[in-house]
């Protein structure tokens, strides 16, 4: 009877280790026929550290949108109307210069655009980014982080400027765990 049960058991083994392999290889071939790219721009650091981690908990490209011109502390200083950034975000038409464009996002399927809130939207740095690259037919998913605001209205203007690319609802990531961060993602690819 030990004889017929240790079999039994070894033969369910065998067959559970035989059905994983092809899960986590069909698991590992959705994520590679996705081909995300995490491109996000980020003046202090903060989106910077949330775009690690999705690229990482994703396994897609990592891209940062880095301007010609770095942004210094000045530069940021919202309470001062004439700081590069405040002259920017009350300039609907401001696009930044970027620096040397390399992202190679021909090949992918999903973006996920990262960025702080500055007076409630994308810096308009990002807007230099969407407008230097075809992004039609390509999944958008925004992300961001914040001192204060929501993202929605940040990405509704987003939607509203560029309205034929793929939108998706996006998230604001401050301080969240990376499985927090893997959770949201899987589920923002359809995983």
């Amino acid at each position: 009877m030990n004889k017929i049960f240790t079999t039994l058991l070894m033969a369910l083994g065998l067959v559970a280790v035989s059905c994983a392999q092809p899960r986590q290889k069909m698991e590992n071939k959705a994520k590679q026929d996705k081909n995300i790219v995490v491109a996000y721009f980020s003046a202090t650091g903060n989106t910077a550290a949330v775009a690690k981690t999705l690229a990482a908990v994703t396994g897609g490209t990592l891209y940062e949108i880095t301007p010609q011109q770095k942004y210094t502390d000045k530069d940021l200083d919202w309470n001062d109307s004439t700081s590069r950034s405040s002259v920017e975000m009350h300039d609907q038409k401001a696009r930044p210069k970027l620096k040397a464009d390399d992202a190679d996002i021909a090949d992918c399927s999903i973006v996920f655009l990262g960025y702080p809130i500055w007076w409630d939207e994308a810096p308009r740095v990002v807007n230099s980014f969407i407008e230097s690259h075809d992004l039609k037919g390509k999944t958008i998913i925004p992300f961001a982080t914040s001192g204060g605001s929501s993202i929605v209205n940040s990405v509704r203007v987003l939607k509203k400027t560029y309205p034929s690319l793929r939108w998706q609802e996006g998230r604001l990531l401050n301080h969240e765990s990376d499985d927090y961060i893997k959770d949201w993602a899987e589920s923002a690819i359809g995983e």
